[in-house]
């Protein structure tokens, strides 16, 4: 399976605002749209999270993207819209010490993202996909198929409007070809 992971283009958020799923909204789309489309293999099948910051992009890129909540980003709970620097600094310690299994409060943890964006991707059965995402979900599905640790993978550099390509070969043991530009 051949995947173009696409990170949305940056978000219009003030830095340091927590915004986990908050749906913003994101820069224009048509400038990243026409750099990727040059990337992508022509019919390549489109799936997005239904976001704003992600759908819009998905939408520049194809005629018909389909929309798939498990591609969202990682739920946050009561952190989502705030400050950083408003958050409980007990909770962040929290979260840093067991950056795999913390949730904030009535969010999840990046265990549950990693789930389900590999469940999301483990149920696509193509040979060539493309999905429009965020740094979240892309990692997770990155930590998954090149077997590192969360403390790795969650700090792996996606720049907005990058795409990233995975090639994920057989079941048992696959085999990755990861390129990110």
């Amino acid at each position: 399976m051949q995947l173009f992971l696409i990170r949305h283009p940056r978000p219009l958020i003030d830095d340091g605002i927590c915004y986990g799923r908050l749906d913003v909204e994101a820069e224009d789309p048509s400038p990243v749209a026409d750099r990727l489309r040059l990337l992508l293999p022509e019919v390549t099948p489109l799936i997005s999270s239904p976001l704003r910051r992600a759908r819009t992009l998905a939408e520049a890129l194809h005629a018909q993207p389909v929309f798939d909540q498990r591609l969202m980003e990682i739920d946050l709970g009561t952190w989502e819209g705030q400050r950083w620097e408003q958050i409980e600094r007990a909770q962040l310690d929290a979260w840093a010490n067991d950056l795999l299994h913390f949730a904030p409060p009535g969010g999840e943890s990046a265990a549950m993202l990693q789930a389900r964006v590999v469940a999301c991707i483990a149920d696509l059965r193509r040979t060539t996909v493309a999905l429009v995402t965020h740094a979240g979900p892309i990692r997770a599905a990155l930590g998954y198929w090149l077997q590192i640790p969360v403390q790795e993978w969650s700090s792996l550099e996606l720049a907005f409007g990058s795409i990233t390509q995975l090639e994920i070969q057989g079941d048992a043991a696959p085999i990755v070809h990861y390129v990110n530009r």
